[in-house]
């Protein structure tokens, strides 16, 4: 049902008749660097963008071709809940895909090559989330090397090693989810005869106007970006339409790109990681309030707690550079700091705007008193205490 109440959203039927768009179902291909043939009936373009998105990639494990893997695209219309799952992949989708199905009811498996769940957030994130999943009964199999995988009477079997020991292991479930990695849609359109430049892995080549090797053309989404979220599509989407056709001169560097992963407890991050910061040379200092100092995350229950917004600042000063939060609901509060980010607010200014209380935002508010509090030195505050007797 929820589905079907989101569905019409991107229905062809609202694109024709509310919003006056042709649509044309059927499979695409161009034929010319000006035309694209739709099952049939060649249409000719003045502007192009292409939109094609991508599909899950699965991992190059003996014997998985022989058996039925669910993806992000097939687990929804599944009917029946599975007493085992098993997935492949420690990523966003798999481990939301995870501990949703170990709260209905199933015994849940993730298997993973490394050690470390998410591993491009902050690793102190990350373990939160972690032992969440672990309280919620999701067990890991980490460090793996895949040996093959085969089907028999007892259910789809994981056969691995782990790296570092003697012996082989095998894990049987009923159903296997493999979330192991996303691949662009660009095969088997044409794009060549468009003189559209791409690669397998990479994808659609764009510069940063989104136009791509033929100027007409511009592309947006999971076929041309890494940053594979709805919210990203969204937002190329528009530039590359005030590109091609409103005389925009819209940079996808510019974009400031927050994302979030919805486990429960959830992580939302924006702007540079630590190790980003290292990496380029830029000094940075780190503020970070814990969930458990905050009243409406201690009423909210033990589970709230646990959690923290840390944000990053440039140097000894408050422009911020970067933050992640991890906590109930971090997804919709990275949004203060990223609104914040975008328009150029310091930390020190969010300090002075009042949230209501009791809420969870109230932290935010109160990182920012911490970095004030830095700035009363020695010096200043021996000037206060003078300032305080004077009166």
């Amino acid at each position: 049902k929820l589905r079907a109440d989101i569905s019409p959203n991107d229905s062809a039927a609202r694109y024709t008749n509310e919003l006056g768009v042709d649509v044309y179902q059927g499979t695409a291909k161009f034929i010319s660097k000006n035309e694209v043939e739709v099952d049939g009936k060649v249409l000719k373009f003045s502007k192009c963008i292409l939109a094609m998105g991508g599909r899950p990639k699965l991992p190059p494990i003996p014997g998985i071709d022989s058996v039925k893997v669910l993806t992000n695209m097939s687990i929804f219309n599944l009917t029946e809940l599975p007493s085992r799952l098993g997935v492949i992949g420690a990523g966003p989708i798999g481990l939301e895909m995870a501990q949703a199905f170990a709260r209905f009811g199933s015994q849940v498996t993730v298997f993973m090559r490394g050690n470390d769940i998410l591993s491009k957030e902050d690793a102190d994130a990350a373990r939160i989330v972690e032992n969440a999943l672990k309280e919620d009964g999701i067990v890991f199999q980490k460090n793996i090397v895949y040996d093959h995988i085969e089907k028999d009477s007892e259910g789809i079997k994981v056969y691995y090693t782990i790296k570092g020991e003697q012996g082989e292991h095998f894990v049987a479930v009923d159903e296997l989810l493999v979330s192991a990695g996303r691949a662009p849609n660009v095969a088997g359109i044409g794009l060549e005869k468009a003189g559209v430049k791409f690669d397998e892995k990479t994808g659609v080549q764009v510069n940063d106007y989104l136009q791509t090797s033929n100027p007409n053309i511009y592309a947006v989404g999971d076929c041309c970006t890494r940053f594979q979220f709805t919210h990203v599509a969204d937002f190329m989407a528009r530039m590359a339409i005030r590109n091609a056709f409103f005389f925009g001169s819209g940079k996808f560097s510019q974009l400031l790109i927050p994302w979030a992963t919805f486990t429960a407890p959830e992580i939302a991050h924006v702007g540079l990681y630590e190790a980003d910061a290292r990496a380029k040379g830029i000094k940075y200092a780190v503020y970070t309030r814990h969930f458990d100092d905050v009243d409406r995350a201690i009423l909210d229950g033990e589970e709230s707690t646990k959690g923290f917004v840390k944000v990053m600042c440039k140097g000894k000063t408050d422009e911020i550079i970067g933050a992640t939060i991890v906590g109930d609901h971090a997804g919709d509060m990275i949004s203060e700091i990223s609104v914040a980010m975008q328009n150029k607010i310091k930390l020190g200014q969010i300090a002075n705007v009042i949230h209501p209380y009791p809420t969870q935002g109230e932290a935010i508010r109160q990182v920012g008193d911490m970095y004030n509090k830095t700035r009363l030195t020695p010096t200043v505050k021996k000037l206060l205490r003078g300032l305080i007797k004077l009166r």
